[in-house]
């Protein structure tokens, strides 16, 4: 019986365990929006969890944000930081234990009457497209009860996108990929598709 030759299949990018973003894209201060001596620091932090409830080692999270007045920034500078403009931009890799922090500010609703929040952007191993969500601040609730996007989701999914204010002021957020408790993600579709 003669065998058929011996085939090099290529992963497809499914099958891949990369990128590996930890590696390439984090910048030294990148999860320093503003120093932890500014008055109205706040540390934002958490774990990326993956399905199976296990941390995601190499996921990269951005932030995008309002300042604390509710002023969207559009001052140039995010890679080179220079320790006094607010640009609301942060990138941060995650440690081994699939944990992040950024030190930034609370974040001012962009109009009256608006649920303030924090846009987080996740990339990740496994995932072929980023990922969007929200974290909303915990303390207004009238704010967060007449949201559009939050009013639009089932109650026992709203929690997912509420961050907790921990004792310290700080606030918690954890990222559940998949799974029990899978954050809300966002679809922003291209040009109307």
């Amino acid at each position: 019986m003669s065998q058929a030759p011996e085939l090099k299949l290529t992963p497809t990018p499914g099958q891949t365990i990369g990128p590996f973003y930890g590696y390439a894209l984090p910048f030294p201060g990148g999860e320093a929006l503003v120093d932890r001596s500014h008055p109205g620091a706040v540390r934002l932090h958490g774990t990326v969890y993956d399905g199976a409830g296990a941390p995601v080692p190499d996921s990269l999270l951005e932030i995008w944000q309002a300042d604390e007045r509710g002023a969207v920034a559009s001052a140039p500078g995010s890679l080179l930081r220079d320790g006094y403009t607010f640009t609301g931009w942060g990138r941060a890799a995650v440690d081994n234990a699939g944990a992040f922090a950024f030190t930034t500010v609370n974040p001012g609703p962009t109009e009256a009457g608006k649920a303030a929040f924090i846009q987080l952007v996740v990339f990740a191993r496994g995932l072929l497209n980023r990922l969007f969500t929200r974290v909303y601040l915990p303390e207004d609730e009238a704010a967060l009860a007449a949201d559009p996007l939050l009013a639009s989701l089932p109650e026992e999914r709203r929690r997912t996108l509420i961050a907790r204010r921990e004792a310290d002021g700080s606030l918690r957020f954890d990222v559940r990929l998949q799974g029990e408790d899978e954050t809300v993600f966002l679809a922003y579709p291209r040009g109307g598709e």
